[in-house]
């Protein structure tokens, strides 16, 4: 089952028309959340960066879209029976208006998609996990690079080179050949004592986790935190190198090119992290 403006509908439903703008513009922007035992981690935060998104790309947001309207909307496509595992809620909001570029219409719809996730908390991914550079096309640094829009053919592109070349994922350049992600999350680097990853101004996506684990490592008084440009020539010299994401949690990557790497730092995060999303659900009670 889904949710489509309120309304649940049965999985394979039919319910856009051809002229839907999320289609034919990629005029929509999403938001994805972890769902357990029917409380969203990390409510409040996936909400403000939904509003923001959404204020971003000037779409008329409704007077009755506050946070609780968004609970229980996502908590529409969650049965009884769904309650006790963990979920993954996609939730895309797009504008009413034909596929052309003129806006008759600036008010929104929304459709919500859940499935079910292996892990109800945060966990670390120490499969094999080698990277490349995707050079072929560019991720702009401008703030529309830091929303989860639906025009993610860069990432699409990039993750079928590391398909045809035996990666694990890509890391993402901007206009000015620094790095600011992976195709599969945000992207940390770790030298000695010092953290590093790339700050919003250069393309990266905002996304909630980054936040939450930029809060937490500025918390430790062992660490250095850096939000700055990272050169190519940095990740060979790193000790460590990380991807997160709001569905597998962090990434280990253990490769790049001839260089391996360790996962100690990971490890300290993954059970902060979970530790967060806990104190998110305990907030929410």
């Amino acid at each position: 089952m889904f949710n489509f403006n309120g309304e649940l509908l049965e999985d394979n439903t039919s319910f856009l028309n051809e002229n839907n703008r999320g289609v034919q513009l990629g005029d929509a922007v999403f938001e994805e959340l972890r769902v357990l035992n029917g409380d969203i981690i990390f409510l409040e935060d996936h909400y403000l960066r939904l509003m923001s998104s959404m204020r971003i790309l000037r779409m008329e947001i409704p007077m009755n879209f506050t946070m609780e309207f968004m609970e229980k909307e996502i908590l529409k496509c969650i049965t009884e029976n769904d309650l006790k595992e963990a979920k993954q809620i996609k939730f895309n909001v797009f504008r009413n208006s034909q596929n052309d570029f003129s806006i008759s219409d600036n008010t929104i719809s929304y459709f919500i998609t859940s499935k079910t996730l292996k892990n109800p908390f945060f966990i670390l991914n120490e499969d094999s996990y080698e990277v490349e550079l995707f050079k072929d096309f560019y991720k702009n640094s401008s703030m529309l690079s830091n929303l989860d829009s639906n025009n993610k053919v860069l990432n699409v592109v990039g993750a079928i080179y590391a398909q045809e070349n035996d990666y694990q994922d890509c890391l993402l350049l901007n206009e000015r050949k620094q790095v600011i992600e992976a195709l599969n999350g945000n992207l940390f680097v770790v030298k000695g004592s010092q953290i590093k990853t790339a700050p919003v101004t250069d393309g990266c996506t905002n996304s909630i986790l980054r936040k939450k684990l930029v809060d937490i490592i500025n918390k430790l008084n062992d660490f250095e935190f850096l939000e700055d440009s990272i050169s190519p020539f940095e990740l060979q010299k790193a000790d460590e190198l990380f991807i997160v994401n709001n569905i597998d949690g962090i990434v280990s990557v253990t490769k790049y090119r001839k260089k391996k790497f360790v996962n100690a730092i990971a490890k300290n995060l993954i059970g902060k992290l979970n530790a967060a999303a806990r104190m998110s659900l305990t907030k929410s009670v």
